[in-house]
């Protein structure tokens, strides 16, 4: 296994509790899914804000940013029955993986953490390891 990309991003949540009134900027960035799952939320800005670090940080290990054909909706953050958070990515972004790193299989790690004030996510890309 090798890892091909690492990125980081940490967030203030309060900069994303202003931004999410607008429903424009969700909708820009935020899936449906994503959406509907906050309602479940009572801390939107915390909700919003670990998705949103989420994504940059994903954009970061993969070392283009949000270029490339690379957008916001086209990552998806979502939790699994535990709560540990993965991303869900639509083909034109695995193909995109593809091209850019060189790979057809590939492994992605994501880890969010926040406080009160910040949100912070950590990406790792990597080989799969094939048997």
């Amino acid at each position: 296994m090798k890892i091909l990309g690492i990125g980081v991003d940490i967030v203030e949540n309060k900069r994303l509790l202003k931004l999410i009134k607008n429903k424009s900027f969700l909708l820009r960035l935020f899936t449906s899914v994503e959406i509907k799952n906050s309602r479940l939320i009572r801390d939107k800005s915390n909700y919003f804000s670990k998705k949103f670090a989420a994504k940059e940080s994903f954009s970061k290990a993969l070392g283009t940013g949000f270029r490339k054909g690379l957008n916001f909706k086209d990552i998806e953050i979502l939790n699994n029955n535990l709560g540990k958070p993965y991303f869900r990515l639509n083909n034109r972004t695995k193909k995109i993986i593809s091209k850019l790193l060189k790979v057809k299989n590939f492994d992605i790690f994501l880890s969010i953490s926040d406080e009160k004030e910040y949100s912070i996510a950590f990406t790792i890309i990597q080989t799969k390891n094939v048997q």
